[in-house]
């Protein structure tokens, strides 16, 4: 799973990308219909909590991707942690970005 590091990637995602929101997770979504690099940034703000708190979130956030099957081919995505990301499960989280995708409209 190639991931987005670099501020150039995320300014990029930001500033072109759709924002879609769920109660367990919020995400941008940059469809690049040319081009077929894929990948995925997992993000926990400090305002969540401590650093094992953000960690934990952001472990969560990456095993519900890897079970939807992200990142999807041409797409850059940035997963944003909430509050309520640390008390569900990996299952919970992954029907959720499934719903966001849908709503993207990336399924």
């Amino acid at each position: 799973m190639k991931t987005i590091k670099s501020k150039k990637e995320f300014e990029e995602v930001f500033s072109s990308g759709r924002r879609v929101n769920h109660r367990l997770v919020r995400a941008t979504v940059l469809s690049d219909d040319e081009g077929d690099c894929a990948s995925v940034a997992f993000v926990a703000p400090k305002r969540l909590g401590n650093a094992v708190y953000r960690n934990r979130c952001k472990r969560i956030l990456r095993e519900a991707a890897r079970s939807c099957g992200l990142p999807l081919p041409g797409t850059k995505i940035i997963l944003f942690a909430t509050r309520l990301t640390h008390e569900s499960s990996p299952a919970e989280v992954s029907s959720a970005i499934e719903s966001i995708a849908a709503r993207a409209g990336l399924r």
